[in-house]
């Protein structure tokens, strides 16, 4: 559970992230789940397919980045007073906090943020959004770091048409960049195969040059995004490599060095 008070110290956010179930994301960005959904029949739909508990598939405040993004900022309180006047100030955070995550301030995907409890000063003058946002996006941040995050790497869907001889060619091309082939199968009445795989973005450059030289110009290339993996690896363990593509991005755009601490985000009761 992360706390974050605000700057003038009179509330108090108590949080916690937890990764969605395999599938969910997709069927946000398939557009199965939204936000414009009726709230019942949205409810239902993750109760039967996902698991949840309906009272608080009810409650799901709203969908981040920009209002669609796989991310689900959820109530689950009990009895809070003066709640829906901070609703707004909150969601502007989580939108804040999941288009720039804490990482390296790329877009979040597939969390679940649940508000566990609030406490608010009784005066509306010292619970404005000044107050409430930075509060808000702080302890997201503090959930985000404290549930071992993980980055996450885009995958083309390659497809290659070749004559068979030059096969064995087109696998070592793409063992060497963390490719892997899923389906071969040959063309009905001519000599060519065409081989599946699946290819992550940042090993793709220079991927056509290197298949062509391997197979004497035989192979013919397609990508196209298919979907998103984990790159596994803790991104706060330095021998790793989600840390150096980590260190890689932040110096891109021009960040402090290494993963903010914890003590940033994170406040005591």
């Amino acid at each position: 559970m992360c706390l974050s008070k605000s700057p003038n110290k009179h509330n108090r956010l108590f949080m916690k992230a937890r990764p969605f179930q395999d599938g969910l994301a997709e069927d946000i960005e398939k557009g199965d789940v939204t936000s414009r959904q009726e709230i019942k029949t949205r409810a239902r739909y993750l109760a039967d397919k996902y698991e949840w508990e309906v009272t608080e598939a009810r409650k799901i405040w709203c969908f981040g980045p920009d209002g669609t993004g796989p991310n689900l900022l959820v109530d689950v309180t009990k009895g809070v007073q003066y709640l829906n006047e901070i609703k707004d100030s909150v969601v502007a955070g989580f939108q804040w906090a999941t288009k720039e995550g804490a990482l390296c301030e790329e877009n979040m995907r597939a969390i679940r943020y649940d508000i566990h409890d609030v406490t608010l000063h009784a005066d509306a003058i010292h619970r404005g959004g000044g107050q409430i946002i930075p509060t808000a996006r702080r302890v997201l941040y503090a959930c985000q770091l404290t549930a071992q995050p993980r980055l996450m790497e885009p995958v083309y869907l390659v497809e290659i048409q070749c004559p068979e001889q030059v096969v064995g060619g087109i696998y070592g091309v793409l063992n060497r960049k963390r490719g892997h082939v899923f389906e071969e199968s040959q063309v009905m009445g001519t000599p060519m195969f065409v081989v599946k795989a699946y290819l992550p973005v940042n090993e793709s450059f220079g991927f056509t040059a290197d298949l062509r030289s391997n197979t004497g110009g035989q192979a013919f290339p397609q990508c196209v995004f298919d979907h998103w993996q984990i790159l596994q690896g803790d991104p706060s363990d330095a021998t790793s490599k989600p840390f150096q593509v980590v260190g890689e991005i932040r110096k891109r755009k021009g960040l402090k060095e290494g993963i903010p601490a914890l003590d940033n985000y994170l406040d005591k009761l």
